[in-house]
């Protein structure tokens, strides 16, 4: 019996020191061209109206329930979820101009953390517009950094179809 509580007692340590030499943090930056003018692709990130309809971490919890304030394309615009799988947090918007926003990211559950969610939007030939999407925090110790090679692998998915769902959203609005 002595020896599987010190077995046990010795993996959970062995976690705990894993967990202190994982990464403390990470960046992840997207980039994507859409056919579509930078003020039009710029609104669709900057009014969080949208926000549910590209954004495939909103859209894997039907349960959450969303609230907006502020004014869209405004600093203070918020976006606060609460689901069963989402979890709780906001996305706030920080600061805007005419090529950037830049929005604060909180977790609340299943982990407090924040990010920083950057945005740049520069217009190409043609009226297109290519996005870079950063995001970049920390992970908490001990779990988030014990899960960190996954939530980044993770994040690395979301914000490429995050992207492409962005992309066919803003080129379908000339469609009739």
């Amino acid at each position: 019996m002595l020896f599987v509580a010190y077995t046990i007692l010795g993996l959970i340590a062995g976690l705990l020191i894993s967990a202190a030499f994982m990464p403390r943090s990470y960046t992840i930056e997207k980039t994507i061209v859409i056919q579509s003018p930078l003020p039009s692709v710029m609104s669709k990130v900057g009014d969080l109206h949208f926000y549910s309809q590209w954004n495939p971490w909103q859209q894997k919890d039907a349960t959450a329930k969303g609230t907006i304030t502020g004014t869209p394309m405004a600093p203070g615009h918020r976006y606060s979820w609460e689901g069963k799988k989402a979890g709780a947090g906001s996305l706030t918007l920080n600061s805007v101009d005419e090529k950037h926003l830049h929005f604060d990211l909180e977790f609340i559950r299943p982990f407090q953390s924040k990010a920083k969610d950057n945005w740049a939007f520069e217009a190409e030939a043609d009226n297109a517009t290519k996005v870079i999407w950063q995001n970049s925090g920390s992970f908490p110790w001990p779990m988030a950094r014990l899960m960190g090679p996954m939530i980044t692998r993770s994040l690395h998915q979301q914000f490429e179809q995050g992207l492409a769902n962005l992309k066919k959203m803003c080129e379908g609005e000339g469609e009739s």
